[in-house]
């Protein structure tokens, strides 16, 4: 018995630890752990360029004839906007996680803070797939791009041209190119993002010209995309709704941009700058992009694999291809860059946590990068674009992405309404983590292996999440505590059971929405 009780004892301490979460702050971490920091370089236009470079990648390239062709007809600008203001909802709960606790590793960081480590070595492991996946497929896709400057991939020098060995379809550019823009991240945080921004503004420029010059001939020949017999829905309100859950994943990319909150000067305030502007800008675009390009033929002659180009050749306008091309070449960049700094910065604050080897948390002096966990990074995803065709694994993508998104939008729950008890505590930055009360004394249940743990909490930076209270007349503090813990606790498990159903009830409709056997 005495075993059985032994192991039951380790049982149930393994299920505590799943539960157990982190108190953690950026500007504490000098204090504790001497020069691992990352450096605060990045400002709003750094943010800016970042996030709309990993947001407007090739896809809308071609994204545009299939939603156009299937689902939406000429109503694709309206399935932009609604997915814009579904992905906006989604930034809203990442701008206010991140400012209230900025430090590098974007959903994983707020649900190890808000839910428990379980959750959290989940989505820290399904973003790293999410990242590592969609940077192979991005490198993959750049390979038939550039062969357009070539003539076809037929015409490509042996370096640069995709081959077939023992079976297997290996892509040396894809590879190269992998390796170029880990080693621009190696540099530093302020140089990558200027390159990335250089490159961005690239891709907006064609973007530009795409719009000016296909709205010049759109309105000299009358908008004829817009003439039609079946009217402006001809697939109805559904298609317009089911395209605007496949262009959804076109906004994806703000989420980058909190996972650099730990390198940003300001980031109370350039935060909600950067993924506000960068989710604005976006969203603009595709709809003007989207708008222009239903207009100037009908959306059944679009091409899937090619709308724009295939548009602009029903015009006599081959020429337009090329601008066309490099435009979506330098989205693929901005997009690889994009989807492997976010996934060191994830790394390095597992292995802060101790759930990684401390290899990943390595911050080098000179560039103040984790350098040597974004070259293992980039190698891993160079080998993957390398060997592997990575088109059935891309559809993993989104189920890391619906991860993150969910486990942010039950963060924010949490640290509003059912705040942990740690985020109430106030550690002066010489002193040791403790639990201390308003008035300096000790507060009663509090979780001491989350109390004594590895990180500090700074009430200057998450000042909004500490419970302030008025001393009640003629009540010791002791009395006053026990007072305000049972009401607290009241509080926090009415809280508790009115979000666990609106969770399972949001489960329940989502499921029943997406059942075929059921009504429409």
């Amino acid at each position: 018995m005495g075993v059985m009780n032994d192991n039951g004892g380790e049982c149930l301490m393994g299920f505590r630890g799943l539960r157990r979460r982190k108190q953690v702050d950026s500007d504490n971490l000098k204090i504790n752990r001497g020069d691992q920091q990352l450096a605060k370089r990045l400002n709003a236009i750094d943010l800016v360029g970042i996030g709309v470079g990993t947001t407007i990648g090739a896809g809308v390239y071609i994204l545009i004839g299939t939603v156009a062709r299937e689902q939406t007809g000429p109503a694709l600008p309206i399935a932009f906007l609604i997915a814009g203001i579904a992905a906006a909802l989604s930034a809203f709960c990442y701008t206010e996680l991140s400012c209230r606790c900025p430090s590098a590793g974007s959903a994983y960081h707020y649900s190890y803070i808000c839910i428990g480590e379980g959750v959290a070595w989940i989505i820290g492991w399904a973003l790293t797939l999410e990242y590592a996946i969609g940077a192979s497929v991005v490198a993959r896709g750049v390979t038939p791009n550039l062969a357009l400057y070539f003539g076809g991939e037929g015409n490509l020098p042996l370096i640069l041209a995709r081959h077939t060995m023992f079976g297997i379809v290996v892509d040396p550019c894809a590879a190269a190119l992998v390796i170029i823009a880990t080693l621009l991240l190696c540099t530093g945080i302020k140089e990558s993002s200027l390159a990335q921004t250089i490159i961005t503004s690239i891709n907006v420029c064609a973007l530009g010209f795409v719009i000016v010059a296909g709205g010049y001939l759109a309105s000299k020949n009358g908008w004829v995309g817009y003439d039609l017999s079946n009217g402006y829905l001809p697939f109805g309100v559904n298609g317009v709704l089911g395209g605007s859950a496949t262009v959804f994943f076109s906004y994806i990319g703000f989420d980058s941009v909190t996972a650099t909150a730990e390198e940003v000067k300001n980031p109370k305030r350039d935060l909600p700058l950067g993924i506000g502007i960068s989710l604005s800008l976006s969203c603009i675009l595709y709809m003007i992009l989207s708008f222009v390009i239903v207009g100037l033929v009908p959306y059944y002659d679009l091409n899937k694999d090619t709308p724009i180009s295939s548009a602009f050749s029903e015009y006599g306008v081959q020429w337009a291809a090329l601008i066309i091309t490099t435009g979506a070449i330098m989205a693929l960049l901005a997009a690889l860059m994009g989807s492997l700094l976010p996934q060191s910065r994830i790394l390095m604050a597992m292995a802060r946590d101790g759930l990684l080897p401390s290899f990943f948390s390595v911050i080098d002096k000179r560039t103040q990068v984790p350098v040597k966990g974004t070259i293992a990074v980039g190698i891993l995803a160079a080998a993957i674009a390398f060997f592997m065709n990575v088109s059935e694994l891309a559809g993993m993508v989104s189920v890391g992405t619906l991860l993150a998104f969910t486990s942010v939008a039950i963060s924010v729950l949490v640290i509003r309404y059912i705040p942990p008890n740690e985020l109430h505590l106030l550690a002066s930055a010489g002193e040791s983590s403790s639990a201390t009360g308003g008035h300096g004394q000790s507060m009663p249940g509090a979780d001491e292996d989350v109390v004594k743990g590895s990180f500090t909490l700074l009430g200057n930076d998450c000042e909004d999440l500490i419970l302030k209270r008025d001393p009640c007349d003629g009540a010791s503090i002791d009395q006053e505590a026990y007072l305000d813990n049972q009401k607290g606790q009241r509080r926090r498990k009415l809280a508790t059971w009115f979000l666990t159903t609106i969770c399972i009830g949001v489960i329940v409709l989502t499921s029943s929405a997406s059942a075929e056997s059921l009504p429409s």
